[in-house]
């Protein structure tokens, strides 16, 4: 071979190499943009969102449902690596709808001690609204002092009575009537099963099931662990909170002093103090009002007994939204070691909250009919005044202090 030969054979080979990696570059540069401005990726590592978001489920989250976020910190593409000095404003560009009741929410954990964008992802539903006061009696979610009903989907623990100790629920029929778990208690003749409304409608009607009551937690030590702490409350006894407004001037007093001060200074960026019972400071200035300056969500999760939510560490705040979960495009059932077929490509329902009134009807209506021939308790309170919603007392479960929901993104640094 000549030495033109030769030269001209290692010029197109830099040329290839060349080209491949430019190729490179532009697929990196369409890959950021499309994550930045269209749609993200996140895998399900929790049970908080069961029966609607699996463990194991890939996501495609919609940035352009609420609008994509410009970023306000500068990290190295694909890593959780970013420059600690360095912040950008907060913008976030048009979408086409507003977050509303219902959606599953895929925001950064606002707790976190980092950037907005480099917090860890969470996903929940949204439950309350901005300027809306919610409030958990017994288990049930009220808004504004409407009921809103467990989904069709969604889970809780119930209490269970029977009739005589010795009937056991098949553990062999727990999916197919809707339980996805069974716990014994000290009382032999009461179990405590996790269940969708339907799944507990089902337990309901076997004979030897004496009552059933949605289980309520009434562990006197636990509102150290909820938002505010030292106020009593537990996530099936909650509230009321208002949920602060963009433009809502509240009065500041001695008793919301702990619910929004946090957001005061953690999430709007003022310094804040209260100097007597009735005035407090904000940027050193005396008032005894605040206007909120954006909007804030009450979010939780469809498994209501697993999940660590608004409940535990307060709102969302509109600037931590990342987007919109649609559908799950894959999903890997670990257990079995094999994919969820029936899950691939299927949309995320947003309105489940809505779709289980029917459910507590027909539970109502059979509770009316069979009461005359032996006594139901109510599975549910779905319509206020029309069917008693018993407590049973109960204490705290060792795994609500340790159950975290996250939406982890599809990247190999963050947390799962």
């Amino acid at each position: 071979m000549s030495t033109d030969d030769s030269s001209r054979a290692a010029e197109e080979s830099k040329s290839e190499l060349r080209q491949w990696g430019e190729s490179l570059v532009v697929a990196i540069i369409i890959v950021l943009i499309v994550r930045l401005l269209l749609f993200d990726l996140f895998r399900i590592p929790t049970p908080s969102m069961e029966e609607n978001l699996l463990v194991g489920d890939y996501l495609v989250v919609s940035k352009l449902h609420y609008g994509p976020r410009t970023p306000v910190s500068l990290g190295i593409p694909l890593t959780s690596i970013y420059l600690p000095g360095v912040r950008f404003p907060y913008e976030r560009l048009p979408g086409f709808s507003e977050v509303e009741r219902g959606d599953p929410i895929v925001f950064n954990y606002p707790p976190d001690e980092a950037p907005i964008d480099q917090k860890v992802h969470y996903v929940k539903r949204v439950m309350g609204m901005p300027g809306e006061t919610l409030e958990v009696r017994d288990k049930l979610v009220h808004v504004d002092g409407e009921p809103m009903p467990l989904g069709r989907k969604m889970q809780q623990y119930w209490s269970v009575t029977k009739s005589d100790a010795r009937y056991q629920i098949p553990r062999g029929r727990m999916e197919e009537m809707g339980i996805s778990e069974v716990r014994r208690t000290r009382d032999e003749e009461t179990v405590r099963v996790l269940a969708t409304p339907a799944g507990a409608q089902k337990v309901h009607q076997r004979s030897w099931v004496q009552s059933i009551a949605p289980y309520v937690l009434t562990d006197d030590d636990y509102g150290n662990l909820t938002y505010p702490s030292d106020r009593g409350y537990t996530p099936d006894n909650y509230g009321p909170v208002h949920i602060p407004k963009k433009g809502e001037t509240v009065e500041l007093t001695a008793e919301n002093w702990d619910v929004y001060k946090p957001v005061i200074v953690r999430y709007e960026d003022h310094a804040a103090r209260q100097m007597t019972d009735s005035t407090f400071a904000i940027d050193g200035e005396r008032t005894t009002a605040y206007t909120f300056e954006q909007d804030y969500f009450f979010a939780m999760g469809d498994n209501r007994d697993n999940s660590q939510d608004s409940r535990f560490w307060g709102f969302v705040p509109m600037d931590h939204v990342v987007g919109k979960a649609v559908f799950t495009y894959f999903s890997w059932d670990a257990d079995r070691w094999l994919p969820r077929f029936g899950r691939i490509m299927q949309p995320i329902p947003d309105d489940d909250i809505f779709r289980n009134q029917t459910v507590m009807e027909q539970i109502s209506s059979e509770r009316r009919t069979a009461g005359r021939h032996r006594s139901y308790d109510s599975v549910q309170d779905g319509h206020r005044g029309e069917v008693p919603h018993p407590v049973q007392k109960a204490t705290l479960p060792r795994e609500w202090s340790r159950t975290v929901s996250r939406a982890s993104s599809h990247e190999p640094d963050d947390p799962e």
